[in-house]
């Protein structure tokens, strides 16, 4: 009962994440690069820093729990959230290039089998005392050879899309809809983005131990890895700002209220992703299989929501049945990916 609790709780942190693009629909009259940056403070500053109070039991603090673990896996986890935000740049272009469904489709599956696969390689050549690559079991493998091939053939039903539409129909879909420019974004995108799950092995013992409830226990290495995110956000943020000359933008009172809102919400929604994989974790403790899949579940149910999200956004609209069959078989053998391990493990 345990265990299918706490799939639940990911998988509605899953929705949650693949609905975050749709508030940011509603804000106006500002650039990409500065509704992104706002969005970023909830998404990767506030939330995940109220998300890890929760893990520090009474009379310790926070800030005490970074000073006093190990310095070099602190380092560790933000440098890889550093990285992870490279990939988090690429993933909204992958979004402008490719639509909802097939950016994050491509983008989300990418970053779930290379992330399953780099934490344990990367703790074993930094620690090789603690055997992570045991972890990676011909099961596990095996859900990640059959996860990319869920992104070739949601790949194929791209090209299809990209060779069927009339430059009108794919422009009317996606203003700025380009398969092979997307395509390449998001493979990008997924690959420096499974860097947050390899963050999260570097820091998952950064809390305090008994002390911390199960459910809490990866949500301070969660904002060491966000605000390695961030920075790198902040810096891309602000030189658009500089370059594009949209420094304006933070000035306009008018839609200051009805932006922030926006972007408050889409930064929950997004951060509601691994606050769910937490507490889901918490409940998967008699499941190590289903514990080193956790990340690779969530993207793949990030994929299936957001393909949920294309349809209703008519991102497929004109495609043929077709191409919609090898759209849906791609999705079903993502999420195949993610159980089969535990079912021939």
């Amino acid at each position: 009962m345990e265990v299918i609790i706490g799939l639940l709780i990911i998988a509605v942190g899953a929705f949650c994440q693949s609905s975050c693009y749709v508030p940011i629909n509603k804000i106006k009259n500002w650039s990409w690069e500065s509704y992104w940056i706002i969005q970023g403070v909830f998404a990767w500053l506030l939330l995940p820093f109220l998300g890890a109070l929760l893990a520090v039991p009474d009379g310790e603090s926070l800030f005490g729990l970074f000073t006093e673990a190990p310095s070099f896996n602190v380092f560790m986890t933000i440098l890889f959230g550093i990285l992870w935000g490279v990939g988090g740049l690429t993933f909204g272009l992958s979004m402008r290039y490719l639509g909802v469904a097939l950016g994050q489709s491509i983008a989300l599956g990418t970053c779930a089998g290379l992330g399953t696969i780099m934490g344990p390689v990367l703790l074993n050549v930094f620690f090789p005392e603690l055997n992570a690559l045991d972890s990676l079991t011909f099961a596990v493998i095996t859900g990640v050879v059959v996860t990319l091939l869920g992104i070739a053939i949601i790949g194929v039903a791209g090209a299809m899309k990209s060779a069927a539409l009339s430059e009108e129909e794919k422009r009317e879909a996606v203003k700025d809809f380009n398969f092979p420019k997307g395509l390449a974004i998001a493979l990008l995108a997924g690959f420096m983005s499974g860097c947050f799950n390899v963050g999260l092995e570097f820091g998952k013992d950064i809390n305090f131990g008994q002390l911390t409830d199960p459910m809490f226990r990866t949500l301070p290495a969660t904002l060491l890895v966000t605000f390695g995110g961030f920075m790198t956000n902040a810096l891309y943020c602000f030189f658009q700002n500089d370059k594009n000359n949209t420094w304006g933008d933070y000035k306009k009172k008018s839609v200051w209220c009805n932006n922030l809102l926006f972007c408050l919400l889409a930064g929950a929604l997004w951060y509601s992703q691994f606050f769910g994989l937490a507490l889901g974790k918490g409940f998967l403790k008699e499941s190590p299989t289903l514990i080193t899949l956790s990340f690779c579940i969530l993207m793949a149910l990030n994929v299936v929501f957001s393909n949920v999200w294309g349809i209703i956004l008519k991102e497929w609209k004109g495609c043929s049945p077709k191409t919609i069959a090898v759209l849906i078989l791609g999705i079903i053998v993502l999420v195949v990916s993610c159980f089969l391990p535990q079912l021939i493990g």
